[in-house]
């Protein structure tokens, strides 16, 4: 169970948005939800090194997953973690897109299903309205 106190910090951290597709909790019809980055059921720990912010779609896209094979190589690929890795380094939004820039970035962006056709139009509807991406706030996109 996760404190109240430690739900505050982890939304706060994270500015209001998801460490994933960026979207924030304002933006969202559902409310956000704290994710286990190394789940509970793989001895992740409920620690604040180990919890991100994350819209409910991303978390449960994600579930208890930490990686996924990549379709191709059949390579092990790590998914993006927030709390270790720099959004930038391994994401670009092009218009609404999310273009992968690694293994990792790209593995995430599938798993996570972060390009699916009504997840684009909802940026699209938030970048017209100009509220979209609110991440170049201070601590939303790096690991702190």
């Amino acid at each position: 169970s996760i404190s109240q106190t430690l739900r505050r910090f982890v939304a706060q951290r994270a500015n209001g948005c998801c460490k994933y597709c960026l979207l924030h909790q304002d933006d969202s019809p559902e409310t956000h939800q704290i994710d286990h980055i190394l789940a509970i059921r793989h001895k992740g720990k409920t620690r604040r090194e180990n919890l991100a912010y994350a819209c409910a779609e991303c978390n449960r896209n994600k579930g208890t997953d930490f990686g996924t094979i990549d379709s191709v190589t059949g390579e092990v690929i790590f998914l993006f973690n927030p709390r270790k890795q720099n959004w930038l380094d391994h994401f670009r939004l092009e218009g609404a897109q999310f273009i992968g820039l690694t293994k990792t970035g790209k593995a995430t962006i599938e798993l996570l299903r972060l390009n699916d056709d009504h997840r684009l139009l909802e940026r699209e509807t938030l970048i017209a309205a100009e509220c979209y991406p609110r991440f170049f706030q201070a601590g939303t996109v790096n690991a702190n």
